[in-house]
């Protein structure tokens, strides 16, 4: 099932939701919508279930206008955050109620229920209630819940946010394993750069109501179209132009634009050479297999870089030591374009 938005304008009020947005999304595809908060994220989300009414432009579902028609009339399956499961109905009654309001006959209530048990790992669980269940649980009932119909598209809305890191990380798996099983148009909202890029295969990058780009995980941490896209697919070092010349050996960007760097595109040595530049060793931070440490530059700039835990013990870093730096390549934006530049120092 296809998905086409042309033009969707959505305000509340003075504030502009969706700002002129258009968007195709392929047929079996499952696409993360990635932003901060505000970015407009949910508020498309919804108006392609038929949640929210947009002021101007078009939704499209395989070639059929369902700008306007309701919700039900859309066939489409909606998770939310907070699970939405009725407390009263087991797991069991859960799955099964979007299909009894469909009246479908029992037996193949009975059926399809048991498949869908089957198919998210709960077999033994389905006479559970949901204060019975862990959030992890609860989450995998909602999103059977929200298959049962057979939906043409299926729309998740920050399902894992109220979870925690460990089971969040399990959940994506599980759901990446899903997707590739039953093979439904998906689209996840999410404010988290690393569940988008873990499990969808293309990501949408949202802000202030506009998507900034549109592409596969690979190619947006690769060639982010701007400032905004590279800082929200990952940490980044920012410095003037005239302030990254002694970092690059002397080859300078023009004067107007900025110079960003990733915290592991940069190089700790422990002697100089011609292509190298001081700096000061200050906070260390270990994050497991990654270390974190701050850098104080001679002209007073603080930058962070990123080692593996091999490479840091191997260079024996301590606070307040002199090192010297090289950066292995930088981006560089303007407002009339935008370059990469592979630097060699």
């Amino acid at each position: 099932m296809t998905i086409q938005v042309n033009h969707l304008v959505k305000r509340f009020g003075n504030f502009l939701a969706l700002d002129d947005i258009n968007l195709s999304v392929e047929t079996g595809t499952l696409v993360a919508l990635l932003g901060p908060s505000g970015s407009g994220k949910s508020t498309l989300l919804r108006a392609i279930a038929g949640l929210e009414q947009p002021d101007s432009g078009e939704i499209y579902l395989e070639n059929g206008d369902v700008t306007h028609a309701k919700v039900q009339e859309r066939r489409v399956g909606f998770v939310f955050q907070h699970y939405a499961l009725f407390k009263h109905l087991t797991v069991r009654q859960n799955i099964a109620f979007p299909l009894q309001i469909a009246r479908h006959p029992r037996g193949y209530v009975r059926q399809r229920v048991g498949e869908l048990l089957d198919l998210i790992k709960l077999e033994g669980l389905g006479d559970r209630y949901p204060a019975q269940l862990s959030g992890g649980q609860r989450q995998r009932v909602a999103l059977a819940r929200a298959l049962a119909i057979e939906p043409r598209v299926l729309l998740l809305d920050e399902p894992f946010g109220a979870l925690d890191a460990n089971v969040r990380q399990d959940l994506r798996l599980w759901l990446r394993r899903l997707h590739d099983e039953v093979h439904v148009t998906t689209l996840i909202v999410t404010h988290d750069r690393e569940e988008a890029m873990e499990i969808a295969d293309r990501i949408v990058v949202m802000n202030e109501g506009r998507i900034e780009q549109v592409g596969s995980p690979q190619s947006l941490y690769d060639e982010p179209k701007n400032p905004f896209v590279m800082g929200f697919l990952g940490p980044v070092n920012v410095l003037p132009s005239d302030r990254i010349a002694p970092l690059t050996n002397g080859n300078r960007s023009p004067s107007n634009q900025q110079v960003l760097f990733r915290p592991h595109d940069i190089r700790i040595s422990l002697e100089p050479d011609e292509k190298t530049r001081p700096a000061v060793v200050g906070r260390v931070i270990y994050m497991g297999w990654d270390v974190q440490v701050e850098l104080s530059l001679a002209d007073g700039s603080i930058i962070q870089a990123t080692l593996n835990s091999d490479d840091f013990r191997s260079l024996g870093l301590t606070r307040q030591q002199k090192v010297y730096l090289s950066l292995k390549q930088t981006k560089t934006f303007s407002e009339a374009n935008y370059k990469y530049s592979q630097v060699h120092v």
